[in-house]
């Protein structure tokens, strides 16, 4: 199958969860044998066109003034998207369906679905209204309409946890029978720390050999709670004087963050690298006693997959897509959501207990080769397609015109009759027992 995928950032634009995803699936379809086309913007340094692992990605240029604002900015972004995928259309592949991920590409993949006439699928990777806990201004509002909009257009919706699923029938009324639900997944090798990499020395940019280090990885924004381990940090380290704190990540709240730690003297302790590349991040898994993710939304938390893969028990709020992942005892632990006194007690159960987190590190390796693989979701997403494209075949949506190779209307009756006549049992047909 030809999937035309449609995203507002993959790697090397690397903002949040989606980028990975989005990589992560496109090249699994592709080792499936399936021809898949992604379509994102432009950034510096990174090439127009370029197959990158099994995959076609071509990356649009946005050619427009200058935006007033954000939303006129995500319009300009959808016309060069649209260009783009009208371009590859014409003169490279025809697609057989569109799939779009979250709300900033749906413009793009509604023109795309009505002007081609092609089955359209969305993946729904988070909410307005999950992000902000409701809709408080014009912007967000608007922002929510589009996310309707494109669970509307779509003909099959996936999400990724069953918080998700909830979340998107409740704020944006989906119907049940559109809405699939399909894990995020990782692959552990990609968790490995660089090859050569000099765990010790690297270690101790960090953290001296009798110290415990504590890690976290994220945006620095509310819904990520990087505040609430802030606030846990003075008790951990009242109980447990021999520990430091990473926090890697970017985001708005960067400056109060590390504000509030100065403020509480704790600045020697803790450590902001801001971005880190992969290597990085996997090394600082390797080294870490603790990976902790308090988030306070999280649609579905690959975070502590990754935390998973690379072998580092986790400590998780008890939210979202974290409340799935995470069975407290079994394979990580859980704190009641922005809440720093639960975060410090889970974290120091865990600086104290070495057995404890041996056993939830061996379990949380387990789950992600049972139930996280790439190439299982990829075939989960695969018939997801074929499924979609089987109702769309006989549906009287679809073109009454050849699109490709010769393709005819009276060859879809013809199938439809042949599968109708196998599905009847001998006697109904005729004969001796009619």
């Amino acid at each position: 199958m030809r999937v035309l995928m449609l995203s507002w950032e993959f790697p090397p634009r690397v903002v949040g969860g989606l980028a990975r995803h989005v990589y992560e699936l496109s090249s699994s379809l592709a080792r499936l044998g399936h021809q898949v086309f992604v379509v994102t913007p432009w950034v510096e340094g990174a090439p127009e066109y370029a197959e990158e692992d099994g995959v076609h990605v071509y990356r649009a240029q946005v050619q427009y003034p200058a935006a007033r604002d954000f939303f006129t900015s995500i319009c300009f972004l959808n016309f060069a998207l649209l260009e783009k995928a009208i371009a590859i259309y014409n003169s490279v592949a025809l697609f057989d369906l569109i799939h779009a991920h979250d709300w900033l590409v749906a413009f793009t993949a509604r023109a795309l679905k009505h002007s081609l006439r092609l089955p359209l699928v969305a993946t729904f990777h988070a909410t307005e209204w999950g992000r902000n806990g409701g809709l408080h201004n014009d912007l967000q509002r608007q922002i929510s309409d589009v996310e309707w909009w494109l669970s509307y257009e779509a003909w099959r919706v996936i999400c990724c946890s069953e918080h998700m699923f909830r979340e998107l029938r409740s704020t944006l009324q989906v119907p049940e029978d559109k809405l699939v639900v399909i894990p995020n997944g990782v692959r552990p090798e990609d968790l490995k720390p660089p090859e050569g990499t000099d765990l010790a020395a690297f270690r101790a940019r960090y953290a001296r050999p009798e110290e415990k280090l504590v890690f976290f990885i994220g945006r620095l924004v509310q819904e990520k709670g990087a505040q609430v381990l802030v606030e846990a940090m003075p008790k951990v380290l009242t109980y447990h004087p021999q520990t430091r704190f990473v926090l890697a990540g970017t985001g708005p709240l960067a400056g109060a963050l590390q504000a509030r730690v100065r403020q509480l003297g704790m600045a020697d302790r803790v450590h902001f690298p801001g971005f880190i590349d992969d290597g990085t991040r996997n090394a600082l898994y390797a080294c870490a006693d603790v990976a902790v993710f308090p988030s306070l939304y999280e649609p579905f938390g690959i975070v502590a997959l990754e935390a998973m893969a690379a072998g580092t028990p986790v400590v998780v709020a008890d939210s979202g897509g974290f409340s799935e992942i995470v069975v407290h005892g079994v394979n990580g632990l859980k704190a009641y959501p922005g809440d720093p006194d639960s975060l410090a007690n889970n974290i120091l159960t865990l600086l104290y207990d070495p057995a404890l987190a041996q056993e939830l590190r061996a379990e949380g390796r387990r789950d992600i080769e049972t139930y996280y693989g790439w190439q299982h979701l990829a075939a989960a997403t695969a018939a997801v397609y074929e499924e979609v494209q089987e109702e769309f075949r006989f549906s009287p949506w679809a073109p009454l015109v050849p699109l490709r190779e010769g393709e005819a209307l009276l060859q879809r009756v013809a199938d439809y009759f042949h599968r109708a006549a196998a599905a009847v049992p001998p006697q109904a047909a005729g004969g001796e027992e009619r």
